[in-house]
């Protein structure tokens, strides 16, 4: 397993070693002592996954309180995930990374507490799958705007398919009382 520090720092890309043959391929996605010991601590409590059609763009995603670390995995198809980092303090606040995650090349992103989160679907559907460091609570579910230009994330789709919530959510700069996060 190959893992990479990104330029936010606690953002990890992590590339599974993957074993093909002709029968197709296996990887490890998730070994509690291995991912550990690569700066991943859990304790993960809940995994999701979704199914999203080409163009549609979920997120950016975070919660407060409780907030959530994520380790994503496309299992089909692939995405372009996002995160941003939303810790006040932070020499990297408001800055953004992005990457090309499919079932193809196996990467994964680790992002930590603290950021948001979100990603577009590039190929014709993807089902992406994520696990989580707390428990999804609808009342602290808290979204910011996909296409903030103080944010500037260079999505590699004009006009997204969104959700009412995410189409309307807030800027960076009118996330007063959402943003806990202390560096």
């Amino acid at each position: 397993m190959k893992v990479t520090e990104t330029e936010l720092p606690g953002v990890l890309l992590v590339e599974p070693r993957i074993f093909r043959d002709h029968r197709g391929f296996f990887f490890e996605s998730w070994s509690a002592e291995r991912y550990r010991q690569a700066g991943i601590p859990g304790p993960f409590v809940q995994d999701n996954v979704s199914r999203s059609s080409r163009g549609v763009l979920r997120g950016l995603h975070f919660q407060n309180p409780h907030p959530q670390g994520k380790l994503v995995t496309v299992l089909e198809g692939e995405v372009f995930d996002v995160a941003v980092d939303l810790r006040v303090g932070s020499p990297t606040f408001g800055k953004w990374a992005g990457y090309y995650l499919s079932a193809e090349n196996g990467r994964q992103l680790y992002i930590p507490e603290g950021f948001a989160h979100g990603f577009v679907v590039t190929s014709e559907f993807a089902i992406f799958s994520y696990k989580c460091t707390e428990y999804y609570r609808p009342e602290a579910d808290r979204s910011l705007r996909w296409n903030d230009p103080e944010i500037g994330i260079e999505w590699p789709v004009k006009e997204p398919v969104l959700s009412p919530k995410d189409a309307t959510a807030p800027l960076l700069n009118e996330l007063d009382t959402a943003l806990p996060y202390v560096f």
